[in-house]
């Protein structure tokens, strides 16, 4: 998402430290029974486990139908962009926007290209507990922050509110919002997606004040109930100056990116990243298995694979 995000975070998985220091390789070579490896594909994962969910399913596709060797390398989302230039990444198989690295990498350097819609719409935005919201009607109005910011105040906020953030490297343009808006908030970020989960789950269960940066897709909609706060309405181009931005975020449709290489070269795999579309509910039912059933990546894929057999068939190189 722009400027660095999202992107960002997460993971139950840990992935989040990893995003601002160099890179891990995990290699999660399981090409087809009796086959040869068709060759190996560089898959970027991100720090948050929508992303992670998506991974997984390709990956299994690409080794258990394809035969090829997956290597995963645990990145931010920049340096992952960045991998294409280099040659460590082949894949970025959910990507937030970024059309100031679309620029550079894409349009400018010709070293990535674009390969098609990940069929998933993300949103991002400020969310409170609906219990907030049952108890101050009027929270939901950006307008009205200000006069709840005792609420938010925590011991890292400085005396102002405080706007809980994830990964800083996670799209946000949050630290600006707070200025060009007026609000008497501090954005403290949390470090990675895991932890605004454990803060989301902490406020509504224990009903304590939370004003946090969050997005969708995400599973955790389906556990708890969080209220978005109106922020002023995203046009074109309000969010173009990354110092000057007093508007909320765009929808996104997110996409695929890979190395112009892998486009050129990459063969079937490469047609099976383009192919690959699905929804968000296929996303978060995966991302669920990998975070509350207690699922290796690689199980919850195979679970999802086996059940919607129809829909990665359509994917499959013809």
């Amino acid at each position: 998402m722009k400027k660095s995000r999202l992107i960002a975070g997460v993971l139950v998985l840990g992935l989040g430290a990893a995003a601002c220091g160099g890179a891990k390789v995990e290699d999660d070579s399981a090409a087809a029974p009796g086959a040869s490896p068709a060759g190996t594909v560089k898959m970027a994962i991100n720090g948050w486990v929508g992303y992670e969910a998506s991974a997984a399913v390709v990956s299994y596709l690409l080794e258990h139908e394809l035969g090829y060797k997956v290597e995963k390398v645990t990145l931010a989302e920049e340096p992952s962009w960045q991998g294409m230039e280099s040659g460590a990444v082949d894949v970025v198989i959910e990507n937030w926007g970024h059309e100031d690295l679309k620029k550079k990498y894409i349009e400018e350097k010709n070293v990535a290209v674009e390969a098609g819609s990940t069929g998933n719409k993300g949103v991002i935005g400020w969310y409170v507990p609906e219990w907030m919201v049952q108890k101050y009607p009027d929270i939901t109005d950006y307008k009205n922050l200000n006069k709840y910011a005792d609420l938010f105040k925590t011991s890292e906020s400085d005396g102002k509110g405080q706007l809980l953030d994830g990964d800083p490297s996670f799209v946000t343009n949050d630290e600006a919002l707070v200025k060009n808006l007026k609000l008497d908030y501090k954005v403290v970020y949390a470090g990675s997606e895991a932890a605004l989960i454990k803060a989301a789950k902490q406020a509504s269960e224990q009903k304590k004040p939370l004003l946090m940066y969050f997005y969708e897709p995400q599973w955790l909609f389906n556990q708890v109930k969080l209220v978005k706060v109106n922020l002023p309405v995203w046009e074109e181009g309000c969010d173009s100056d990354p110092k000057k931005v007093a508007c909320g975020y765009p929808p996104y449709d997110l996409d695929k990116i890979v190395s112009k290489k892998f486009a050129d070269t990459g063969g079937k795999a490469y047609e099976l990243v383009k192919n690959f579309q699905w929804t968000n509910d296929d996303q978060n039912a995966v991302a669920d298995d990998i975070t509350n059933n207690g699922m290796p990546a690689e199980d919850a894929a195979k679970k999802w694979v086996e059940a919607n057999t129809a829909k990665w068939q359509a994917w499959m190189p013809k």
